[in-house]
This record gives C-alpha cells, structure tokens and sequence, in this order.
C-alpha cells in the first residue's frame, strides 16, 4: 500500500501548476475580515480602494500617499520619497511594509481621517 504524502512536496506540484499557468490565488484571511490585496503586475490594472489617495498631517509636514497597485511613497517637509514600500488594507486597517525593512500599521476612523504612527492625516481632495 502506498505511504500518504504530506507537507511541502505534496504542496509542490501543484505551486509549479499555478506558477506555470500563471493562476497563482491571493492570500486566504482566516480571520473573517475584508482583504483587499493589491498587484504591482504591469499586466494587471490597478484596483481602485477608497482609502487611495493623499493624506496629510494637520501641520501639512508629512505627505503619505496610498498608491492604488499597493505601493505608498511618504514625504516629509522638503524631502520627497523620504520614505516608500507597500501597503495592504483590510476593512479599516492599513498594514505597511517600507522598503528598508521596518513595518506600520494605521487606522481609519472614518472615510477622511488616518490615525497612523501616533499622528492624524486627513484626506487630501
């Protein structure tokens, strides 16, 4: 009788299926809440979200800006791309991942207002 197979080489052939057919499937969220999940793949359009968009500080300093392929570029006073990386939303919450290695999150309280590293951003319009 044959022996079950388990783990990673069951797993195997069927990512080298899905990446030769080009069907790899999105992150499943056990958790239940909404994920929305966005592509950098030229070849994809982009998906709109509606946190997408400019958001400022009250004082106008800090510029962060939520780009719809789930990238953000962050200014801050004169310095422009001061800081840039990817970003993912799911329900009101926003996860970051910059480029140079270290992780954010934020919340939306509302459709107009970020809370986001112990600062308030509003909406730019």
């Amino acid at each position: 009788m044959a022996k079950a197979r388990h783990g990673p080489a069951r797993r195997l052939p069927m990512l080298l299926i899905a990446l030769a057919t080009g069907t790899l499937l999105p992150p499943i969220d056990r958790s239940g809440a909404q994920m929305i999940t966005h592509s950098s793949s030229p070849s994809r359009p982009a998906q709109s979200h509606p946190y997408v968009g400019m958001w400022v500080t009250l004082d106008g300093h800090i510029r962060h800006e939520l780009l719809p392929n789930g990238r953000y570029d962050e200014a801050r006073g004169s310095r422009q791309s001061a800081y840039q990386g990817r970003h993912e939303v799911r329900g009101n919450h926003v996860d970051y991942w910059d480029d140079t290695g270290f992780t954010a999150d934020g919340t939306f309280v509302d459709a107009d207002t970020l809370h986001h590293g112990g600062m308030v951003f509003r909406r730019e319009r």
